[in-house]
């Protein structure tokens, strides 16, 4: 009987030993991108994972897949909804399906600088945004910066009326699609694996690029002229599954997301010295002019493309624009 009893209680400890090394077992977190490691994002997952893994070791265990290892850009937000990947960082103009509010960050001339995009993402009306597709199963963690956009053709674009009839190449947005219809330009959607054959073949005419994506992809060598327009945001918002976030021990998750808070600082000063550097590797290349726009010429692209800001005024909310307006005042 004693015998009996002993094995039972054998039985009974490696049974909750088990137990206890299953419930240890760390979290698993597959960060998906689409981007090289060396680009801004590429560094700003290996720099989370990091992070992460030093500072709750055992509890955190973090994958990532970059160069569309896992899932490409077709097929990542799908995978994130049904938690298959975790974390993923999409461009912002890929959330219209989602939140007509984040429309909001495609608008034309909307902010004046990085500085402004930087205050008015961490202001109430940014982080809101964060969390408007909650309801959809997806939270936002933080935005990282690519950068702003420049106009790129094959003549020289200085005024609205130089861009009548010339072919752009534009990501799946409806605001970019009426940005260039406002100049009576044609807009391309178009991946943008195909876009340098695309201006090299004459299928589109132009482009809208941060310096960074220009020098990397090689557009300089087959795009005559740069007009350095700064007229739109090319940035990505950083989101994870809402249930799989949810679900996290508190402390695990307070601890995630100061870790997300830390890499969005780093990311995004990393993105801004990138454009710069790379603006600097293609006027030293001479394959392309970059040109500047006069205060006059700048305000007379803003008045083209003003009708597309009414345009998507209901959509996205009027006291939005308002105070992504104001953070270029502060």
């Amino acid at each position: 009987m004693l015998k009996t009893t002993v094995k039972a209680l054998a039985c009974a400890v490696t049974i909750g030993l088990a137990g206890i090394a299953t419930a240890a077992e760390p979290i698993v977190i597959k960060f998906s991108h689409v981007v090289a490691e060396h680009t801004p994002k590429g560094q700003g997952a290996l720099l989370f994972k990091k992070l992460a893994e030093e500072r709750l070791p055992g509890k955190v265990k973090v994958e990532v897949y970059p160069n569309s290892s896992l899932f490409g850009d077709g097929k990542e937000m799908e995978a994130l909804l049904m938690n298959d990947v975790q974390i993923i960082a999409p461009s912002l103009a890929k959330f219209e399906h989602y939140s007509k509010a984040i429309q909001i960050f495609d608008l034309p001339f909307l902010f004046d600088d990085i500085e402004a995009v930087d205050r008015f993402q961490k202001g109430p009306v940014g982080q809101e945004l964060l969390a408007s597709m909650e309801d959809k199963g997806i939270t936002g963690l933080g935005y990282w910066h690519n950068g702003l956009k420049q106009l790129s053709a094959n003549k020289s674009l200085l005024e609205p009326k130089d861009a009548r009839g010339l072919k752009f190449r534009v990501q799946a947005s409806a605001v970019l699609e009426e940005q260039f219809k406002a100049v009576r330009a044609v807009p391309r959607k178009m991946s943008f694996a195909e876009v340098y054959q695309g201006l090299q073949t004459g299928v589109v005419n132009g482009a809208e690029n941060p310096y960074s994506n220009i020098y990397s992809q090689k557009m300089h060598e087959v795009q005559k002229f740069i007009t350095e327009s700064n007229h739109g945001l090319l940035d990505y918002m950083v989101i994870t599954n809402t249930k799989f976030w949810n679900g996290l021990p508190d402390d695990v998750r307070t601890e995630l997301r100061a870790i997300m808070d830390e890499v969005t600082v780093d990311v995004n000063k990393h993105a801004n010295e990138l454009n710069e550097r790379d603006k600097q590797s293609i006027l030293a290349a001479g394959k392309t002019e970059i040109q500047y726009l006069t205060p006059e010429q700048r305000q007379k692209w803003r008045d083209a493309m003003a009708p597309v800001w009414k345009k998507f005024e209901a959509e996205i909310g009027a006291e939005r624009i308002k105070a992504a307006q104001e953070a270029n005042q502060q």
